[in-house]
């Protein structure tokens, strides 16, 4: 069966989520596609290419080798031509995955590896604990957030990179690795052996005001079903009469989770995806095989511009089917099909097989660029107008549009960065670091007088975030600062309220600014049943231009 794979960047969703995206799936965002497995017979057969292609192929590489101005190894020459083979496809996500890169894939896909369970960022050029990860040896020796790495081993990681600390505390199952924290003005040492550390793909359970039950989903790997339909069971025990399920920033994963997932959600017999190969091969279509866990319980997805693969699967589906209100901006439009086949030099090679569509037929990947030129960013980047974008109708006859990403029902939340931001962003394009740095300095200097969470930003405190960063000498103009303020206060009381209440406090602070996850929960608590969510969406498609049969 082919799986998913992580495809496309996340945007910022609050410091817990960014920095989980950070340490477990660094360098693997960009792999994209969908995994075969294991299997080297499966390897890609031989096509008879012509025999004066292989004589032309064989005599370049001779020339190469033998008269380029600078010499080659002969493995170097073979890199570069698979290299350029597989770029000459114009196709992102097809490439070659060294070693490392497959390495990672298969802990991010198995959402497990070995190590500490730290998630740590930069401040001030150390490491500093994020959040332990829940059950791994850090939480169990009693790590908190704010510790400050002074420590590894008995070498000091002043100046390391997220990278290098990430790989100084991995290692093999049952290895000892010695830290040395700073805690205030304490200073301790905390001697953890190594473990399996699973990461959750479902990172939060929430039960919101009125009834709101809210799952937040970062990737399919290999139980996310089973960890969603137990966080779904505990809200509802909790109390919850309808959900928010947050896709948001999530890149994909394995198909086969992808379409539990929605199964979940979905009645026996209605079609998660279809599969469509080479011309003259049968398509392959995944059916839902069992009933929906909670038919009663109404829904809405959140998406944006990074919800890819295997989420759009899942927001495809329940949108055709009429199972849930999907809210946010458009997604990433990765509607391809990729296997890896391991190869026996190592590696393994990362190849487009297929394209998927959508139950009732739309395909979502983005356009390619007009300029065959154009690099792999801005080829993803292509936007077609609603307009002329093809238009489908779901099971109760809405109007749904393909082509480009899943769109939502609801259009909310940000299409275009505000101007204020975008110029505070380009004043601090090399300071951001020390904007970072700024924020969690003024964050820990008033976690003893916070007296709640939602403590408010006054003037006084941006006056003092904006001279932290003169000291730094990374202050943007103060007119640029000040046009920014209200995004700034933001951040500052997203920062305090991790620093001085934790992870929790954090994310509920944000939810109060956060519009797609208000509005799904205002559409939610007038809904009932699972149609009443449709209530205005309807009543919008029957003047909607005519769809496709």
């Amino acid at each position: 069966m082919p799986e998913l794979l992580p495809d496309a960047p996340r945007p910022s969703r609050g410091r817990a989520r960014a920095v989980v995206a950070a340490t477990v799936l660094v360098g693997l965002l960009t792999l994209g596609g969908w995994w075969a497995g294991r299997d080297l017979t499966a390897a890609v057969p031989p096509v008879g290419p012509a025999l004066g292609g292989a004589r032309l192929f064989d005599q370049v590489v001779s020339a190469v080798a033998q008269k380029y101005v600078d010499s080659l190894d002969a493995s170097a020459i073979y890199d570069k031509a698979v290299t350029g083979m597989l770029q000459e496809l114009r196709d992102p996500f097809t490439s070659f995955l060294t070693d490392e890169r497959l390495r990672r894939l298969n802990e991010a896909m198995s959402g497990t590896y070995a190590g500490v369970g730290l998630q740590v960022d930069i401040r001030d050029g150390w490491p500093v604990v994020v959040e332990p990860i829940i059950g791994g040896p850090s939480e169990r020796a009693g790590l908190l957030p704010g510790d400050r790495l002074i420590e590894i081993n008995e070498e000091s990681p002043k100046g390391w990179q997220r990278e290098e600390t990430s790989r100084a505390l991995r290692g093999p199952p049952g290895s000892t690795v010695t830290l040395v924290v700073a805690r205030g003005d304490q200073r301790l040492t905390f001697s953890l052996v190594r473990d399996k550390v699973h990461i959750r793909a479902v990172q939060r359970v929430v039960l919101l005001p009125n009834g709101v039950g809210y799952v937040d989903v970062n990737m399919f790997s290999a139980q996310t079903a089973t960890e969603l339909s137990a966080a779904v069971d505990s809200v509802v025990k909790l109390g919850a009469r309808s959900l928010i399920m947050d896709l948001r920033g999530n890149p994909g994963g394995l198909l086969e989770q992808g379409v539990a997932v929605a199964e979940l959600f979905l009645d026996r017999g209605q079609t998660v995806v279809q599969l469509r190969g080479r011309a003259g091969t049968a398509p392959q279509v995944y059916t839902d095989s069992t009933p929906q866990r909670w038919p009663t319980l109404p829904l809405a997805v959140l998406i944006d511009r990074a919800s890819a693969s295997a989420s759009e699967i899942v927001a495809g589906a329940l949108q055709d089917h009429d199972r849930a209100l999907v809210l946010g901006v458009t997604s990433f439009g990765k509607g391809s099909a990729q296997n890896v086949y391991p190869l026996s030099s190592g590696g393994a090679l990362r190849l487009t097989i297929a394209r998927w569509y959508t139950p009732v037929g739309r395909g979502i990947n983005r356009p390619p660029a007009i300029d065959p030129e154009a690099d792999e960013e801005h080829a993803r980047d292509v936007t077609l107008p609603d307009t002329i974008r093809p238009r489908f109708r779901t099971d109760a006859g809405r109007t749904v549009i393909g082509g480009g990403g899943i769109t939502p029902d609801v259009v909310v939340g940000d299409t275009i960065t505000p101007l204020p931001v975008q110029a505070l962003a380009r004043a601090m394009a090399e300071n951001s670091r020390a904007y970072r740095d700024a924020l969690s300095r003024q964050a820990q200097l008033r976690k003893q007088t916070m007296a709640t969470a939602t403590d408010p930003v006054s003037p006084a405190l941006l006056d003092a975030l904006f001279d932290d960063l003169a000291k730094r000498n990374a202050a943007p103009p103060r007119a640029v600062f000040d046009a920014a303020a209200p995004w700034i206060a933001r951040s500052l009381g997203y920062e305090m309220a991790r620093v001085a209440f934790g992870a929790e406090a954090e994310f509920l602070r944000r939810a109060q600014d956060d519009a797609p996850l208000q509005r799904a929960a205002q559409v939610l608590r007038e809904a009932r049943m699972p149609r009443d969510v449709f209530g205005g969406t309807e009543r919008r498609t029957a003047t909607a231009p005519p769809a496709a049969p």
